[in-house]
């Protein structure tokens, strides 16, 4: 098993949620955390517990982005007007691995890491090959012309598994996707209940 699968798996176990919503992960048959005393541990989390808890989960979701990284953007999202939560949400979203897994360029956001950093993808025509590079209102985002049959991508597009979110504008067949505005929180198609309100406390205590 890929470090990456192993990681998506972990990450999903130690949540006891299927946090992407796939038919596959083992927390729809093991719903609790790993390990030889995982089915006991039940005990009453702390406020500093759960506000941990949401910030992994959210983290994860992302590709389980390295914690420096991730409170870079939550610093970046507290300088920024409007509420710090929903402004977190929009930076996460803008992300080019984010936009490549929205526009079901590939079957996870692990795969879009992996996808965008081989240089399978062009930003306005561009190569881009940074996963953490900032997607604009308007930008076009596209799979690369000698990426376009990879059976990756052809699967991901055809599958029902995920519905396309209206803050991306899709043309299937010529496999480009316009970012068409950054989402409210209530916008993103998560699977599970995500808290960024908790994430920020986390930080700000």
């Amino acid at each position: 098993m890929s470090k990456r699968i192993s990681a998506k798996y972990k990450i999903d176990r130690r949540s006891g949620e299927n946090i992407w919503g796939r038919p596959k992960s083992p927390v729809n048959k093991r719903p609790f955390p790993p390990g030889q005393h995982g089915q006991g541990r039940k005990s009453k989390l702390s406020d500093f517990g759960i506000q941990l808890r949401a910030k992994q989960k959210l983290k994860g979701y992302y590709g389980n982005i390295l914690e420096k990284g991730f409170r870079r953007i939550y610093k970046e999202a507290v300088r920024m007007k409007g509420d710090t939560s929903e402004n977190l949400i929009g930076l996460l979203e803008s992300r080019l691995d984010a936009v490549v897994y929205r526009a079901k360029f590939v079957p996870t956001v692990f795969a879009a890491r992996q996808f965008v950093n081989h240089g399978h993808v062009l930003v306005n025509g561009i190569k881009v090959n940074i996963p953490s590079y900032r997607v604009k209102v308007g930008d076009v985002v596209e799979v690369r012309e000698k990426s376009r049959t990879m059976a990756l991508v052809l699967e991901a597009l055809e599958s029902p598994e995920r519905d396309l979110p209206e803050y991306i504008d899709l043309d299937p067949k010529a496999m480009k996707a316009a970012f068409v505005r950054v989402p409210s929180f209530d916008e993103v198609p998560y699977p599970v209940v995500m808290e960024p309100n908790l994430v920020v406390e986390f930080y700000s205590r």
